[in-house]
């Protein structure tokens, strides 16, 4: 079992063994044990403190250690996203299915969209995975944006340069760029999520008139401590660097950090911690109120992606249509379902699924959802319970790849949840 630190962002400071964090300096002359002071650095060094993201690593090996790197094969995953025209059109995928050979978690990735690019440092791109096997001898990061995991399936454990995160559905793993990791599946197989976050790192919102408490809170958030590996045995160091895959070999283990400082760290939340705001009068808020982490743009509260999860909560709203009202946003959508139903849907999207909702294309509840909605007793309260929903909103449109646009697993028949909403209107009857 792993032991966490608490807090969003906090500074913190782990050893593995007593005394291997050097005292009143961060690069001595001499570390204890022998070890090599390393800086990891996630912003700019002249970023303002409070937006300052940095870890000192304290390790057997530096982390230049390895071969030059060549080429690998990208698989299914992509970053760039203008190769194919992007559709108007509702999608709906049904979940990626598990694999027959024999696939790790890098392996295992496939776009489904994106925006902006790892060059220009904003925009996102949106992945499934399966995998059924753990990553052996083999290590990865990303050099192009943070990873914010979803795991749908399967227990998940993440070896990392700076200690192990144990997560399992409904809980979220953020790994830093450029962090070290290896994933490994305790239950032999595993499904997810995945957001590429190519801008700015993902940050708690500020509650404006919610007040000090709610939604997401920081002491919620566990980062790990330090824990290292002294293994001298070949190694693969996989690199997501410029869009495309990467591999140099090693003949050490380089999740080798024995003690470290700082507050650029991976960690997890479990998102049944999420302290969900709602109306008690009437109307249904906007989903804003869902609103998990962020990552900033160069547009004051304009997102360069928000997630927002929808969780178990109690609608009491009165004299409301109490599901999501049908919109069109500006913004555009990428959905998933990590457990249970979707209350704005009957059927169709199912866990590990996922759908999306581009600018300016109307969408909302089915018609059996609408329905039932609006024939409902509001007298009572609607407590929905047995749900976990996620949603990537970004500024740019999401455009499909050519694979979630030909993929078996797109649902064709979308369009038609919405077909068999009725005509009400009569002029003579308000």
């Amino acid at each position: 079992m792993s032991t966490y630190q608490s807090g969003f962002g906090n500074e913190f400071a782990t050893e593995a063994l007593a005394g291997a964090l050097p005292v009143g300096r961060n690069s001595p002359q001499r570390c204890p044990y022998g070890l090599y002071a390393e800086q990891l650095s996630g912003t700019a060094f002249t970023a303002p403190r409070a937006a300052n993201r940095r870890s000192w690593l304290y390790r057997i090996r530096p982390s230049a250690m390895h071969e030059p790197f060549e080429r690998l094969g990208d698989g299914r995953m992509a970053s760039a996203f203008e190769a194919l025209e992007t559709p108007p059109n509702q999608l709906r995928w049904n979940p990626l299915p598990m694999p027959e050979a024999p696939t790790d978690f890098v392996d295992g990735i496939v776009t489904m969209a994106g925006n902006g690019s790892p060059q220009a440092q904003t925009g996102a791109a949106a992945h499934v995975y399966a995998a059924n096997r753990s990553m052996q001898r083999r290590v990865f990061y990303c050099a192009d944006g943070e990873l914010l995991v979803i795991p749908q399936a399967g227990r998940h454990r993440f070896v990392t340069e700076l200690g192990a995160i144990d997560a399992e559905p409904q809980e979220i793993v953020v790994i830093p760029r450029g962090v070290r990791f290896r994933v490994e599946l305790p239950d032999g197989s595993g499904r997810g999520y995945l957001c590429e976050n190519y801008g700015a790192s993902f940050r708690l919102p500020d509650l404006g008139p919610i007040g000090s408490n709610g939604l997401a809170n920081p002491r919620d958030f566990l980062a790990p401590v330090a824990a290292y590996e002294d293994v001298e045995s070949p190694h693969e160091l996989v690199a997501k660097f410029m869009g495309h895959l990467w591999r140099a070999k090693m003949d050490h283990s380089p999740l080798d950090v024995v003690a470290w400082h700082g507050n650029y760290t991976p960690y997890k939340y479990d998102l049944r911690r999420f302290n969900a705001i709602g109306s008690v009068s009437f109307d249904h808020p906007d989903p804003s109120i869902f609103l998990v982490m962020h990552s900033a743009s160069d547009t004051p509260g304009v997102s360069n992606i928000d997630f927002a999860i929808f969780p178990p909560r109690i609608l009491a709203a009165r004299d409301t249509f109490r599901p999501p009202w049908f919109h069109r946003n500006v913004a555009s959508e990428f959905m998933g379902l990590v457990h249970g139903a979707y209350d704005a849907k009957a059927e169709g999207f199912v866990p590990g699924g996922a759908s999306l909702h581009n600018s300016m294309s109307g969408h909302g509840p089915d018609a059996e959802t609408f329905e039932k909605a609006s024939r409902a007793d509001l007298t009572k309260p609607d407590v929905i319970e047995n749900t976990m929903a996620f949603m990537f909103e970004t500024r740019a449109v999401w455009r499909p790849t050519r694979h979630a646009l030909e993929t078996a697993e797109l649902q064709d028949d979308y369009y038609r949840c919405w077909q068999g909403l009725q005509k009400h209107f009569d002029p003579h009857r308000p």
